[in-house]
C-alpha cells in the first residue's frame, strides 16, 4: 500500500509581471487502489498540480508539503520521484529524436529497478504489453514519439506505466485528442495496471467520457487553484450536465 499526501500546497510561476500564484492551498490524499478524478475549467491549476508533483522546474512550491509513504517528495529530484513510485503521463508527450522506444523503455526500467531486466524475458514482456495496447511492435525501433499520432503517443505513455509499475500515476488529460477506439484502449490499459498492481490514480480531465471507462472513486473540482468541491462519481455527472459556471461565478 502506498499513499501520496498533499497538504496545503501553494505553487507559483514567474511571469514578466512577477510571481503569479497558481495553487493556493491544495489538500489531497491518494492511496493505492484509488482513482481520483481532478476536474475543473481551463486555468484552474490542474496541470500545475501534476507538473509540480513531478518536479518541473517552472513551478515553485512556496508552501505546503507532499509526501509519498512518509518520504518528502519535494526534497527529491525528478528522477528520485520516479524511482520512488511517481509516474506522470503528459498531456502533450514530447518527441525525442535519436532515442528508440526500445532503448528508452529498457533504460527506464533499469533506472527504476536498479538493475537491467533479463533481455529475453524483457523483450517478451514488452511485446505482450504492446499487443494488449494494439500497438505495432515495429514502433520499438522508432524514435520516441517522433511521427506518432496523438493516440500512439498516449498509448506509449500507458505502455511505460504498464512496464514500470509505479505506485501512483498522474494522468494529465490522457483523453485529450483521442478518438473513441483509442480512448477505450488507453482506458483498458489503465484499468489493467490498476487491477494488477494496486495502482493509485490521479486522473486530470475536463470531460466525463473517460470516466465511463475509468471509474473514479472520488471527484475533486478545481477552481482558481483550490479544491472547490469534493464528491463521488455522481459529482462528475452533475458537472457534465451543469458545467462549471456555479463555481466560477461564486
Amino acid at each position: 500500500m502506498s499513499t501520496l499526501e498533499i497538504k496545503d500546497l501553494h505553487v507559483s510561476v514567474d511571469t514578466p509581471e512577477g510571481a503569479k500564484a497558481i495553487l493556493k492551498g491544495v489538500d489531497l490524499t491518494i492511496a493505492s487502489g484509488q482513482t481520483h478524478a481532478i476536474m475543473g475549467p481551463n486555468g484552474s491549476g490542474k496541470s500545475t498540480l501534476a507538473y509540480s508533483l513531478a518536479g518541473h522546474p517552472k513551478y515553485l512550491v512556496t508552501d505546503g508539503s507532499v509526501t509519498l509513504d512518509g518520504a518528502d517528495v519535494l526534497a527529491m529530484t525528478v528522477d528520485e520521484r520516479a524511482r520512488a513510485g511517481l509516474f506522470l503521463a503528459m498531456q502533450y508527450p514530447v518527441e525525442v529524436p535519436g532515442v528508440t522506444m526500445a532503448n528508452f523503455l529498457r533504460t527506464a526500467k533499469t533506472a527504476i529497478d536498479g538493475q537491467a531486466p533479463p533481455l529475453r524475458a524483457w523483450v517478451k514482456e514488452v511485446g505482450q504489453a504492446m499487443d494488449r495496447l494494439r500497438f505495432d511492435r515495429e514502433f520499438q525501433e522508432r524514435s520516441i514519439n517522433e511521427g506518432f499520432s496523438g493516440g500512439e503517443k498516449k498509448r506509449h505513455e500507458i505502455l511505460q506505466m504498464e512496464l514500470l509499475k509505479p505506485a501512483i500515476a498522474i494522468l494529465d488529460e490522457t483523453d485529450s485528442g483521442l478518438d473513441v477506439d483509442a480512448l477505450r484502449i488507453v482506458s483498458e490499459g489503465v484499468n489493467r495496471v490498476k487491477e494488477a498492481t494496486g495502482l493509485g490514480v490521479m486522473l486530470i480531465t475536463h470531460y466525463t467520457r473517460i470516466l465511463r471507462y475509468i471509474h473514479p472513486d472520488f471527484v475533486h473540482v478545481f477552481v482558481d487553484g483550490r479544491v472547490a468541491e469534493r464528491g463521488g462519481p455522481e459529482l462528475a455527472e452533475r458537472l457534465e450536465a451543469e458545467g462549471y459556471d456555479r463555481f466560477v461565478n461564486a
